[in-house]
């Protein structure tokens, strides 16, 4: 394989042409695809005109579909990485508080409560959405449970309102994204979870535009140092560190990418 890679990086036009039929191939609900590098000085009016992607009616069903997949995998005793980075990442909390709170920020239909009680982690779960389609669809699966429709940048809640909050895997499709950080170490009383979060290294953060279950959004992978001295600026402090994936240029072995995890506690104010 590495040889393959290594071969292609030889002959660009032809690493072109194949990434190109690879795009054309893919299905349109291909849960990501066709990633397109925004340039600089069009970041912004990209960003305003997908700011309303997420909230397309027709997107949670789609989205769905793959999660009851998994969900039925994940009940059976099946590995699924998303889910297993994600309890291991509360599992780390030195002291995880007995029917303690936690809120989902960018929950979709709230599926993560379900991975709480598959691994019977003891948390009142709660989560808010910026779609209205997904909470609907949310409060009709689990009526049990507590639904917001919340902008993640101008959070209702009250300071620290809960023992854990999870920006689920969200920041990435925001374009202010330090304002929800700031507002979700703001909310939080003692840890935040920044769930499957895109990063470069060896260069700056990126805007991409793509398709995610047929609908054109944006995603922003941000530059691993630059998103650490954002935690650091908002209070927080790195307790761990969970790779998803990553992927090394071989042309160059400063440069790469990942998706990765990090689970933060808030730092004391006196």
């Amino acid at each position: 394989m590495s040889f393959l890679r290594a071969t292609l990086n030889r002959f660009p036009g032809v690493k072109s042409q194949l990434k190109r039929l690879r795009e054309h191939l893919l299905p349109a609900t291909s849960v990501s695809s066709r990633y397109v590098e925004i340039d600089a000085d069009r970041r912004d009016s990209e960003s305003s005109r997908l700011a309303a992607s997420w909230k397309a009616s027709d997107l949670p069903a789609r989205q769905r579909t793959l999660v009851e997949r998994q969900l039925r995998e994940y009940r059976s005793g099946a590995s699924i990485d998303v889910f297993d980075v994600f309890t291991a990442a509360l599992r780390r909390i030195e002291i995880l508080p007995a029917n303690g709170s936690l809120l989902e920020i960018g929950c979709s239909s709230g599926y993560y409560s379900e991975v709480l009680e598959v691994n019977g982690l003891p948390l009142r779960y709660r989560g808010c959405d910026y779609s209205d389609a997904f909470i609907d669809m949310a409060r009709s699966i689990y009526p049990g449970l507590s639904f917001d429709v919340e902008d993640a940048t101008r959070l209702s809640y009250q300071d620290e309102a809960f023992d854990v909050v999870v920006s689920g895997c969200c920041l990435l499709h925001i374009p202010e994204y330090e304002a929800a950080i700031a507002e979700t170490v703001r909310v939080a009383r003692d840890y935040v979870i920044f769930h499957r979060t895109p990063v470069v290294y060896g260069e700056p953060t990126k805007y991409f535009r793509k398709q995610a279950y047929g609908v054109e959004t944006i995603e922003i992978h941000f530059s691993e140092p630059q998103l650490l001295d954002i935690f650091r600026v908002h209070g927080l402090q790195v307790q761990a560190t969970f790779t998803l994936n990553e992927n090394v240029d071989p042309s160059d072995s400063s440069k790469g990418n990942a998706s990765r995890t990090y689970l933060c506690r808030k730092q004391s104010q006196s």
